[in-house]
């Protein structure tokens, strides 16, 4: 049987990639869940500290969802289609956006619907000089689902998204790069190289500060300043009784490498 999601580590970085070419990676159930599975596993593995997550082929990084099968649950009434569409989605892209590990999206080419709101969740986003990305999904008559109306706005500003989610225009990399959506635009040739070199920049560092700076952020970002403040103060007392802090400083202090250990 296919691998809807192929699987590789490459030096302690793990590469996703999705694997519906034929159908522009859409994401059907069994994507989203198998993708699920594998950062369950990449999670609880401590040789893996940065997952980079892309699409098969030269056209998409992923279309969105599946519009043949999440059809089906609509004619199966409210119930069934939020729980297989709406929940499934929900439950995927918000697993990215608090992952402990640094997630970065390599965005190949089409990244519409459930494939943009994967990148909106993602820590961190490169884009090919052909990607495009859209809000597509008022052309058939449905709010966007896996968070795109919640994530959007925090990213871009409520003015600037509701133009993309009322019209579902497509924009460009450099639009995307503009709106806080990606990170970077590069030549195509370049897209997964340059999201390794992200991620090898990252991990020079401690895999456990990356992670109470994820947990930080992601959890601060939407409470008030004081709130955040406390989080943060709760993330640093986690990393005191840590070997990386103190390998930290003392190689500042003797002025050489750390040696990041993870415990």
């Amino acid at each position: 049987m296919k691998k809807l999601v192929l699987f590789e580590v490459r030096d302690r970085i793990a590469l996703l990639t999705l694997n519906r070419p034929q159908k522009l990676n859409a994401l059907n159930y069994q994507t989203n869940d198998r993708l699920l599975d594998l950062l369950d596993r990449i999670e609880d593995d401590p040789k893996i500290s940065a997952v980079i997550l892309t699409g098969a082929g030269e056209r998409a990084f992923s279309a969105g969802g599946d519009i043949h099968e999440f059809s089906q649950s609509i004619t199966k009434g409210t119930d069934v289609a939020v729980k297989q569409f709406v929940a499934r989605g929900q439950a995927m892209t918000s697993r990215i956006e608090n992952f402990t590990k640094p997630i970065i999206i390599a965005v190949n080419g089409i990244a519409f619907g459930g494939g943009c709101e994967i990148t909106e969740a993602a820590h961190l986003a490169i884009a090919s000089d052909r990607a495009v990305f859209a809000k597509p999904e008022i052309n058939i008559g449905i709010p966007p689902t896996f968070g795109g109306t919640q994530r959007l706005p925090r990213l871009a500003g409520r003015k600037r998204a509701l133009e993309l989610l009322l019209t579902g225009d497509p924009f460009g990399p450099d639009r995307a790069c503009e709106l806080g959506l990606i990170n970077k635009v590069v030549p195509h040739d370049d897209l997964l190289p340059e999201a390794f070199a992200l991620a090898e920049r990252i991990l020079r560092h401690s895999p456990l500060a990356a992670a109470r700076i994820l947990t930080a952020v992601t959890r601060g970002l939407n409470t008030t300043i004081a709130e955040g403040l406390q989080i943060e103060a709760a993330q640093f007392a986690q990393m005191v009784p840590t070997n990386d802090i103190h390998e930290g400083l003392n190689a500042w202090i003797e002025r050489r490498p750390p040696a990041y250990t993870g415990d």
